[in-house]
């Protein structure tokens, strides 16, 4: 049970990612890139006030391959905002679940259970009633980026599987290290305004949106499967509007809401039946 609210969690932090973006008067890449910075020195915080034990260690290819896997998620859904329409970017990526689902059957032997199954037929079609207008347009560069980045996403998920018996926090540090490597030229080109509201946004990306969101996906993935944390991520892209609805007012149509309750139900469903299963009261396929 731990893992489902660790994960969803998760998501509600990083759905603040979007109304943060519009808020900053920065550059995407900037915006990142700091919050990376930021993010570093967090984690690192919160590794010395809670040390891992000295006994675990992670194996280093999927270690890596989690980390680059992060990075490309992050920067894939940056550039596909820019290039295609935002509903197509959020669509597109939260295809992640049923790349979990075919990566964790072929790479970690989590062969996707039937509510698994049942519940990305229904989110597929929740997410595209929810984002149905969005859909009429957008630039093929930035459909296919959005493409890869739910790939990453799925994938990242399954290799940190892979560190369930070590320490998947070194994962999101050697992102972050990376992430805030790549967005260096672009903090030079295009330098920051500085300000009381952006740096308290800023810190507010850095050290919640991102770094305390990063512990708590850690923790998560090393206690449930990888297409289950996938399928709890959906609820992102529902509140992503509701943000939006409480600063400018904008509300969703009937179809979108329509779509958005059967995404929910669908969470909520496939995520009681999980927690059921691994208490015992469902047998184990």
């Amino acid at each position: 049970m731990s893992g489902q609210i660790a994960i969803l969690a998760t998501a509600i932090l990083m759905s603040t990612n979007g109304l943060f973006i519009k808020l900053l008067p920065w550059h995407p890449m900037v915006i990142t890139s700091i919050r990376s910075f930021i993010a570093i020195f967090f984690l690192l915080i919160i590794r010395v006030i809670v040390p891992p034990p000295k006994n675990v260690k992670n194996p280093t290819v999927p270690l890596i391959i989690a980390a680059i896997l992060f990075v490309l998620t992050m920067y894939t859904f940056i550039i596909a905002n820019k290039i295609t329409t935002a509903a197509n970017a959020i669509v597109l990526q939260y295809s992640a679940p049923i790349w979990a689902a075919l990566l964790g059957w072929a790479l970690v032997k989590e062969k996707p259970r039937w509510e698994n199954w049942a519940a990305l037929v229904f989110i597929s079609g929740g997410l595209l009633l929810f984002l149905r207008d969005g859909l009429a347009s957008g630039a093929l560069l930035g459909d296919a980026l959005a493409v890869c980045c739910g790939i990453c996403w799925g994938a990242y998920s399954v290799f940190t599987r892979m560190l369930k018996n070590g320490n998947p926090a070194d994962a999101l540090i050697i992102a972050h290290i990376i992430g805030a490597a790549v967005g260096i030229p672009f903090i030079i080109i295009y330098p920051p305004s500085i300000s009381v509201n952006s740096v308290l946004s800023i810190l507010y990306m850095g050290t919640i949106q991102i770094g305390l969101a990063s512990i708590l996906l850690a923790y998560g993935l090393k206690r449930i499967r990888a297409v289950q944390a996938m399928l709890i991520s959906t609820i992102e892209p529902l509140l992503n509007p509701i943000w939006v609805l409480a600063i400018t007012g904008e509300r969703p149509s009937p179809v979108a809401i329509a779509g958005g309750a059967i995404i929910i139900t669908t969470v909520l469903v496939s995520s009681i039946i999980g927690m059921r299963r691994d208490s015992g009261s469902f047998e184990n396929n």
